[in-house]
């Protein structure tokens, strides 16, 4: 199978969307086509291939009425059945018969009863209708979770998220924050394996219902979603659902009924980066205490910081694993002892077009690195001494999306890259010198290659690339050789070497 369904427009980051316990959703019918709100007219119909903007639905859960949601579409109005029996979306208002009650059949398909008049959303060849008493196949769905594919697990009843075990052959469920790369979990849509979900861990293994990881997709890795008052619960097909067991939290299927142990939120994975200073080619570090400074030869937690925007002034939080954010002191130094966000706190990225970022503090100034590896913010104009080269630590795995679609392979190819595919294909990163990355197919194994065609993965030779971070969810690709340009998103899903202009490159979602 080459990629993985995904989403397809959604930029709103938690599965959890605009509120608590909303979520944004695709309905798939038995022919395998989305329930669509076109933009004219407010005709609803099921006819979209894929994942897109007028295939997004918002549940919103009835206050108090359990596995009872509105399904509102991207018009902002709402599903609802009037007293005729007919399928309706023109009210902003939310209205008796816009209440729909969520029910799971064995294979794992939602069928939507209509609170008012009990009888079940279904799907004729060219409408909706609601006048079944009870659901057969055009009354049942297969529901696409419209988060970003890549997020952080986090258990409801243990209040902990989930993150690789030491032996990298499990999943535990007991990390207090979710930090570093073993914290990324990928929740891969398999269409062709009835809209069931597989659990994609950054070591590129599988969870199986047993609790091990394993290699490749077996039937044991395939859970069915269920909506439980906004929270996500994950069945395997036996009827068992996935929950922290034992004192280690591991990860597997036991229970046949839902307690807040069986629940489970999708959470925004914030990026987080290490930074070697270009000064002495040390990583910058938190682990002699609360001064930060350029002075470690390997990367640990305390070499790794959470990026946190601040809408309002476009700048960023640098986070430590100990909850303290870097701050701008009296005298200039930057030391991590904010233990809250202040304008101390925040500091602009400067891409400087080498792999390389510099640090704008508070004060105006750059951040620079002295000889004894302390950082302070003392320098009008940049230098080597204010330059830190960024990895992405916690994208081991990367997922690329822009307003076409993802990144994967072309149809019918395993070896050239477009960008306007409803399916995504997993990328591995592997870290060179100096900020310089490697991109990887994770079937073939094989590197990616740029040439005025676009990108083929079938090089043997690593080509060097940067990661810039440049929106809180979003980067630009740049070739790493001299001169070289950002990757970009052309016309028809042509996947290209655009120019050197940051202004005119695309921006990825990751």
């Amino acid at each position: 199978m080459n990629g993985v369904n995904g989403l397809n427009g959604h930029t709103n980051g938690e599965l959890n969307g605009s509120g608590k316990g909303t979520w944004t959703i695709g309905l798939i019918n038995v022919q395998f086509r989305y329930l669509t709100a076109e933009t004219f007219g407010f005709k609803i119909n099921a006819n979209g291939a894929s994942l897109k903007k007028k295939q997004m639905w918002t549940l919103e859960p009835v206050p108090s009425e359990a596995q009872t949601v509105y399904l509102k579409s991207h018009l902002d109005k709402y599903l609802a059945v009037d007293t005729f029996g007919n399928v309706t979306c023109e009210s902003e208002e939310k209205e008796q018969g816009s209440k729909f009650q969520i029910q799971v059949s064995d294979e794992g398909r939602w069928s939507l009863r209509n609170v008012a008049r009990g009888y079940y959303l279904g799907a004729s060849s060219d409408k909706l209708t609601c006048t079944a008493k009870v659901p057969g196949n055009p009354e049942y769905w297969l529901v696409h979770l419209a988060a970003r594919p890549q997020v952080n697990l986090r258990s409801v009843g243990r209040k902990r998220f989930a993150h690789l075990s030491e032996n990298l052959d499990e999943i535990h469920v007991d990390a207090n924050i979710p930090w570093g790369e073993d914290t990324l979990f990928t929740l891969e849509f398999r269409s062709e394996e009835g809209g069931r979900y597989a659990i994609h861990t950054c070591n590129n293994k599988y969870l199986s219902r047993e609790g091990k990881l394993v290699p490749s997709v077996t039937p044991n890795c395939l859970f069915s979603a269920e909506y439980h008052s906004g929270q996500l619960a994950l069945r395997d097909s036996s009827g068992n659902y996935l929950s922290p067991i034992g004192s280690k939290a591991v990860l597997k299927t036991r229970s046949q009924g839902v307690t807040k142990d069986e629940l489970f939120t999708l959470e925004d994975s914030l990026p987080q980066a290490s930074f070697v200073a270009a000064l002495n080619s040390r990583y910058v570090s938190v682990k002699q205490g609360v001064d930060v400074t350029a002075n470690q030869d390997e990367i640990s937690d305390h070499e790794t910081f959470q990026l946190e925007f601040d809408n309002d002034t476009k700048r960023w939080y640098l986070r430590t694993m100990q909850d303290r954010y870097w701050t701008l002191e009296t005298g200039g130094g930057i030391q991590a002892s904010g233990d809250k966000r202040s304008s101390n706190a925040l500091f602009d990225l400067v891409w400087q077009g080498d792999g390389s970022v510099c640090f704008r503090a508070n004060n105006g100034k750059f951040v620079a690195t002295k000889r004894s590896g302390h950082l302070y913010a003392n320098q009008d104009t940049i230098d080597d001494t204010c330059k830190y080269f960024f990895y992405l630590i916690n994208r081991p795995i990367l997922v690329l999306k822009c307003e076409q679609g993802f990144v994967g392979y072309k149809a019918g190819s395993n070896i050239r890259l477009e960008c306007n595919r409803a399916t995504y294909e997993t990328i591995q990163v592997e870290r060179g010198d100096k900020g310089v990355v490697f991109f990887k197919g994770t079937q073939t194994g094989k590197y990616w290659h740029v040439d005025s065609e676009g990108v083929t993965v079938e090089s043997d030779t690593p080509e060097g690339f940067f990661l810039e971070l440049r929106e809180p969810t979003r980067i630009c690709l740049k070739v790493a050789s001299p001169g070289g340009g950002y990757l970009s998103a052309g016309k028809n899903g042509a996947f290209r070497l655009g120019d050197q202009d940051y202004a005119s490159a695309t921006k990825w979602e990751y």
